[in-house]
């Protein structure tokens, strides 16, 4: 029934019904490395209409895709209408008349911020979990969300996971079962497989620059395959806290790019052109650990093969040899190996159209999108 969601008016000539306005709640909308999968969780939806609402608007936050309202509004009053809010829980007016009598809460913190919003609108609360969210130490350490996840675990209908890793994460932290709803995220496949590249050049990465994404273990590995000869370069697109890492393997050794965030159509397009996409994801010291990154299934869409910890919910993604390579998390050597091996245009063919047939059948957006509407709906 999902796959057919949203298809059936345009198929029949007819006009859709209006879609029902709903409130989406994410604290700071438009950071450059959620756009795109927070934009993707609704792109199937064909009887609701999401309106983005946070205290903080930043620059590209228009690239949601979607109607966006600041809380409380601008000017001085808007400033203390979000203090109350996060302080006190006291909310100001929406002004929108007619919504659907469910709020959705992207991460954990933003569950717990919405959680007045929910109850001043008497509507249900749905919350996604991403991975981090749950799994970061500081995150429990006298936050809004330790001070009001009892509360939270009570009034949330469903907390909707992106992966297993994720709802074992949820559970440890107190969520009953029966509320955990496990819907990775999917990914716009395109209609036919993308040809092989006759030549690929250069291994990649996407990502925040922190410890969880394993920055330390690709510069380590890369220093290894320098040693041995092997030159094949690697092109790193994002930023954060840990570029000097990255600036230092830079003068170290050659063949590294550091692209900066790139559109998503960028992104995509260096995809198409590289041996892998890199994601050899840790768990961090903070405890901050990965649910699905959302790059995984972008790859596989793109027929990109993906080397990957055998952590969270990336195992769940790919399967080893099959449809990418995994290694063990912090294996310097393995990881080094995979890239070597990756080489093989025969194997990389290989990997890549199965990740593309796998993402095509059980990791389209439209589809994954469709089942979340009807989670917000109340099905």
């Amino acid at each position: 029934m999902a796959v057919n969601v949203g298809l059936s008016f345009s198929a029949a000539g007819a006009t859709p019904p209006r879609r029902i306005p709903f409130l989406v709640y994410r604290d700071r909308i438009g950071a450059p490395s959620e756009l795109a999968f927070l934009r993707r969780q609704y792109i199937g939806f064909s009887r609701m209409e999401p309106v983005w609402i946070g205290r903080t608007l930043l620059a590209q936050a228009p690239e949601v895709g979607a109607r966006l309202l600041r809380l409380g509004g601008e000017g001085p009053l808007g400033s203390v209408r979000r203090f109350l809010f996060r302080q006190c829980g006291i909310v100001p007016a929406i002004p929108i008349e007619g919504l659907a009598q469910v709020v959705h809460a992207q991460f954990a913190r933003g569950g717990a911020l919405a959680l007045p919003l929910a109850r001043a609108l008497n509507a249900r609360l749905v919350v996604t979990l991403h991975g981090g969210d749950v799994g970061k130490d500081k995150n429990w350490s006298n936050t809004v969300l330790s001070r009001r996840w009892p509360a939270l675990i009570e009034a949330t209908q469903h907390f909707v996971c992106v992966s297993n890793a994720v709802a074992e994460v949820a559970a440890r932290r107190g969520v009953p079962e029966a509320k955990l709803i496990v819907l990775p995220i999917g990914v716009e496949v395109p209609d036919e497989l993308p040809p092989p590249l006759a030549h690929p050049f250069y291994h990649l990465f996407v990502g925040r620059f922190v410890e969880k994404k394993g920055i330390a273990v690709i510069a380590d590995a890369v220093r290894r395959l320098r040693a041995d000869g092997n030159s094949t370069p690697v092109v790193f697109v994002g930023d954060g806290p840990l570029r000097p890492v990255l600036e230092s393997l830079a003068r170290d050794v050659t063949g590294i790019e550091l692209a900066g965030w790139l559109p998503p159509d960028a992104v995509r397009a260096r995809m198409a052109g590289a041996w892998s996409l890199l994601v050899p994801s840790v768990i961090a010291a903070n405890g901050d650990a990965e649910g699905l990154p959302s790059v995984v299934p972008e790859a596989m869409a793109q027929a990109c093969p993906v080397i990957g910890s055998h952590e969270g919910g990336i195992a769940e993604a790919i399967r080893h040899d099959v449809t990418g390579l995994l290694v063990p998390p912090n294996d310097v050597a393995a990881l080094a190996d995979a890239m070597r091996r990756i080489g093989d245009p025969a194997l990389r063919n290989r990997l890549g159209q199965a990740g593309f047939r796998a993402a095509s059948a059980e990791l389209n957006a439209r589809i994954q999108s469709a089942k979340l509407e009807i989670v917000l709906l109340g099905g």
